[in-house]
């Protein structure tokens, strides 16, 4: 599949391309299946931020080098604020939930053991934890987040 628009949105989309600063606004005619993960995850966002009220992400960053899964959060981060979404990231690195977040939501076996929300000045991913154990009552032992950056 590759783009679609209309005639009047066409330079609106290009000028949104080039925002992304991966040089998609050249390849507007080029099948979108065939450009690269990182490429088809910032078109997905700005696709999905062009006139939104909310923005839900799920793990958008989960399956990109860490090069381009800073490029697609510094991405969300400016779309979120020049447009003043209401945003729910599920993510499973709490570093970026922490940087980005501004309430931090944690839980276990479907239950919220943790809820985090203006406090989190000098937060440290080992004081998430922590905060973790005592919510839970266990410590987490997903080594997927843990061996999060």
């Amino acid at each position: 599949m590759a783009f679609t628009y209309d005639s009047s949105g066409k330079e609106r989309f290009r000028e949104e391309l080039k925002k992304l600063d991966i040089g998609l606004e050249e390849r507007m005619s080029h099948p979108v299946g065939l450009f690269p993960v990182g490429q088809r995850q910032a078109l997905t966002l700005l696709m999905a931020t062009m006139n939104p009220k909310i923005l839900l992400l799920d793990e958008h960053t989960a399956a990109l080098d860490p090069g381009t899964a800073e490029k697609v959060l510094n991405l969300t981060r400016r779309i979120v604020e020049e447009h003043q979404l209401t945003c729910l990231m599920i993510t499973h690195n709490m570093q970026s939930a922490i940087d980005l977040g501004n309430r931090i939501l944690m839980m276990d076996s479907g239950n919220i053991v943790l809820d985090i929300g203006g406090e989190k000045e000098n937060m440290t991913v080992e004081g998430l934890l922590e905060k973790f154990r005592s919510g839970a009552g266990k410590a987490l032992d997903n080594d997927r987040i843990l061996l999060s950056d």
